[in-house]
């Protein structure tokens, strides 16, 4: 299953805009796929005249809700798109973007708390490895009232716990200038928290529209620039660690992500549980071997294709053809 990516912000500071542009779906509550822009999908469809194209994507939730319905939904995704109001005058984003670290990092703290309290309940009964996680939590609740996240804590972390204080953030102003918005350089991992990316002004009223246009239209119209969602895209994709490995097929080309150092019988199991269940080999070629040679025949000629077994560790840009027998 994609991973998914919940959008918040402040009321009115375009989620529901930013949801739209991502997957082209009306914003309702419902969550939506966005493509990951990769052109060497393009490349190897036109080697194998592949009929039809698919892009990979991740799944994208515009998170509603307020207060502890809010960070209760929150807890459920792998990463968030934090919109920050950088069009109306009325705030200040970097201002906005901190007082939401802060809301998470309070809710964590509570979480540890009430936790504690019932482990601590429990731990009554004598049983070692209760006591165990009451000493564990103790810890990890000064720590948290120390301000600190739990991205920075270095041990071991209670697996019922579902922290929030770890989640990836990327931060992007909605506004129609490219400015910092957050005062963090892109990519940089802040002070304290978890890692976040912060991304200039994108004017997502516009992307929103462009995203509304057929494509050539929506082209013409950027001109030669690319749209700034792709951007947004990719960095989501960096962020959380993922590659992309292909299926090139003349029915159809498609990009798949796993997260880094997952292996062939992840990949299988990616397209579908029976390829998994009835794994036997692997074979892999790199793309751009595949796309040099202009067929699968002239890339085993050269001695460009291997056979990998379940445990392979798949890299990006690997084009897969996983043999199964159920």
């Amino acid at each position: 299953m994609a991973l998914e990516v919940g959008i918040v912000g402040l009321p009115s500071s375009g989620k529901s805009m930013l949801f739209e542009a991502l997957t082209g779906a009306k914003a309702h509550g419902e969550v939506g796929m966005a493509a990951i822009p990769d052109p060497r999908l393009q490349q190897l469809a036109e080697v194998v005249s592949a009929r039809k194209v698919t892009p990979a994507a991740v799944r994208v939730a515009e998170v509603r809700g307020t207060g502890p319905a809010l960070l209760g939904n929150l807890r459920q995704v792998d990463a968030l798109l934090v919109v920050l109001d950088g069009f109306s005058g009325t705030t200040v984003p970097g201002d906005d973007l901190e007082t939401l670290k802060l809301e998470l990092l309070v809710a964590d703290r509570d979480h540890v708390e009430r936790r504690l309290e019932r482990v601590s309940k429990q731990a009554k009964s004598g049983e070692v490895k209760l006591r165990k996680e009451v000493e564990q939590l103790e810890k990890l609740l000064a720590h948290l009232d120390a301000g600190k996240p739990m991205a920075e804590w270095t041990e071991e972390l209670p697996p019922e716990l579902e922290p929030l204080t770890t989640k990836p953030l990327i931060a992007i102003e909605n506004g129609p200038v490219a400015v910092s918005a957050v005062g963090e350089a892109d990519g940089a991992r802040p002070e304290h928290g978890p890692p976040l990316a912060a991304l200039g002004g994108i004017d997502l009223k516009l992307e929103a529209e462009l995203a509304e246009l057929p494509e050539a239209e929506a082209a013409e119209f950027r001109g030669s620039g690319e749209s700034a969602l792709g951007e947004v895209v990719r960095r989501l994709a960096e962020t959380l660690d993922l590659i992309t490995f292909f299926t090139a097929g003349e029915k159809e080309t498609r990009a798949w992500t796993l997260r880094r150092g997952e292996t062939a019988i992840d990949a299988a199991d990616t397209i579908h549980s029976d390829i998994a269940r009835g794994f036997i080999r692997c074979e892999v070629i790199r793309w751009n071997d595949l796309v040099e040679c202009g067929s699968r025949a002239e890339v085993a000629k050269r001695g460009l294709q291997r056979l990998e077994g379940k445990d392979y560790a798949v890299e990006d840009g690997d084009v897969l053809n996983i043999r199964f027998n159920i």
